[in-house]
């Protein structure tokens, strides 16, 4: 079993406050707030973090699916757009959209079922409760 840790540290209100999020490795410690989440400043929020993890890890389960399905000289680009709306019940993340393009050398029907099978079986997707949808280009 593989444990990885992320932590944050906010200070103040919900709109005036500060805060910062930085990962175990020390390859992310970034400012973050109110604005950064919901309005143009410049900082992170959870929504981008959550979306870069997702393209990384639908990345990396694409590429094993492409491969067990004999897709060679494979190239793959992802995106993941996560949407964060406001309920009756509080804000809540309703939405992962995956882009992707994929170029290799193998069946394009092989390589679209491995880009389904990766939107469902990477752990990412698993984990969000929200809806899961892509665009693929095969290239």
């Amino acid at each position: 079993m593989t444990t990885r840790t992320g932590s944050a540290k906010w200070q103040g209100t919900i709109k005036e406050g500060k805060g910062q999020v930085s990962t175990e490795s020390g390859v992310l410690d970034s400012a973050y707030g109110f604005n950064t989440r919901f309005g143009d400043q410049k900082g992170t929020n959870p929504e981008e973090l959550i979306g870069a993890a997702h393209a990384a890890c639908f990345s990396m389960a694409l590429s094993g699916q492409l491969e067990q399905a004999g897709v060679t000289d494979v190239t793959i680009e992802s995106s993941s757009a996560v949407t964060i709306e406001k309920q009756e019940a509080g804000f809540t993340i309703t939405k992962a959209h995956l882009t992707t393009r994929i170029s290799g050398q193998g069946d394009e029907a092989a390589i679209r079922k491995a880009a389904e099978a990766a939107k469902t079986g990477c752990p990412v997707s698993k984990v969000l409760n929200a809806e899961v949808t892509m665009d693929l280009t095969v290239a």
